[in-house]
């Protein structure tokens, strides 16, 4: 009658080790896995990984089934802690994967909805004004309204070629146009020229944005995000554009 008793304790032995190999696999991979999954996620862990995970964690925990002990069997609230460990694990990559798809899909539509400003002006934030045959344009974003607003133009160097007075100017963004004459009375070759903003309310200084304005010419991807390829060169990230004209 004996016999029976020692096979049970020798069982108990296997039991007992299992269940530290699965105790210590699920607070020192699974636990760990699930703390690091964000910074796992940066490196791109593979579905193939998780998935390995998991199956080797569901052997040990039939292991630790088969082997537990007769007289002290396996506790369920035990099992039950370990199994919604793992879950968390691999839900969270999981998660992680739907996100990056869902991404991918945003930016695709938003590249698409992108080629609809094809051949329009858009301004952005910047200080560059281009110069064509008809003169150039640009404009400026006031935080408020100012009495006076004045637009200095000058060559890439620093040369100063022209002053435009804009007169008052109501808060928001407004428009100036340049038709290229300097204020010696010659005419500016076309290209590209930089402006600065001064603007004032009585004795206060008003802090202007200048915004730069140009003609889309395409759209294209580039690192995960949309950019629109101006006609005059460069290219201009779809979320800093302030207006479309």
């Amino acid at each position: 009658m004996a016999l029976p008793v020692i096979q049970a304790i020798s069982a108990g032995v296997g039991a007992v080790n299992a269940v530290n190999t699965v105790s210590s696999w699920v607070r020192g991979n699974g636990a760990a896995q699930a703390a690091a999954a964000p910074a796992a996620a940066t490196t791109g862990p593979s579905q193939a990984s998780a998935a390995d995970q998991g199956d080797r964690f569901l052997k040990l925990l039939v292991a630790q089934m088969r082997n537990q002990d007769p007289l002290n069997p396996l506790d369920n609230a035990q099992v039950t802690t370990q199994m919604a460990q793992i879950s968390t694990v691999t839900g969270i990559e999981k998660l992680d994967g739907s996100i990056g798809g869902l991404r991918q899909s945003l930016v695709a539509a938003q590249s698409l909805q992108s080629a609809g400003v094809i051949g329009r002006q858009v301004l952005a934030t910047g200080a560059t004004l281009s110069l064509g045959a008809n003169g150039g344009s640009a404009a400026l974003e006031l935080p408020a309204a100012a009495g006076r607003v004045q637009v200095s133009i000058a060559t890439p160097a620093g040369a100063v070629l022209r002053r435009l007075e804009l007169g008052a100017l109501p808060g928001g963004i407004s428009t100036f146009q340049w038709d290229g004459m300097t204020d010696a009375g010659g005419r500016a070759a076309p290209g590209s020229y930089v402006f600065r903003i001064t603007a004032s309310d009585g004795n206060r200084m008003v802090a202007a944005t200048p915004l730069s304005a140009g003609r889309v010419g395409g759209v294209s991807l580039s690192n995960g995000t949309v950019q629109l390829n101006l006609e005059s060169g460069g290219d201009l990230n779809v979320a800093d554009v302030r207006r479309i004209l």
